[in-house]
């Protein structure tokens, strides 16, 4: 599913990798979801810049370890869980510049 989609969006070209729950058989915000990232793309957590829409998603994201960035498109009231976010945006037109790009 994940695959058709970045195909249908054109994006396949621009990600080195597609990462799904399915592929460790459990779901988030359990740490064996964030690990996979982390064994597959061999890096330390604190490398990893782990965007969300979902605020208890970028926290479970940030309590591993993540650089996590919350995309709050609507607005949604902060959430009062562990791990300490980055940013929030509410839009992606932000991402380039809270990047420096």
């Amino acid at each position: 599913m994940l695959n058709g989609a970045v195909a249908s969006a054109g994006l396949a070209g621009l990600l080195d990798d597609v990462q799904s729950v399915a592929d460790v058989e459990i779901f988030k915000p359990d740490a064996a979801v964030y690990g996979m990232s982390v064994a597959r793309l061999g890096i330390e957590p604190g490398e990893i810049c782990f965007m969300s829409a979902n605020g208890w998603d970028a926290h479970g994201a940030a309590h591993f370890g993540f650089q996590v960035v919350w995309v709050n498109r609507f607005g949604q009231p902060k959430e009062y869980l562990s791990g300490a976010l980055k940013a929030e945006i509410s839009t992606l037109d932000e991402l380039p510049e809270l990047l420096g790009c």
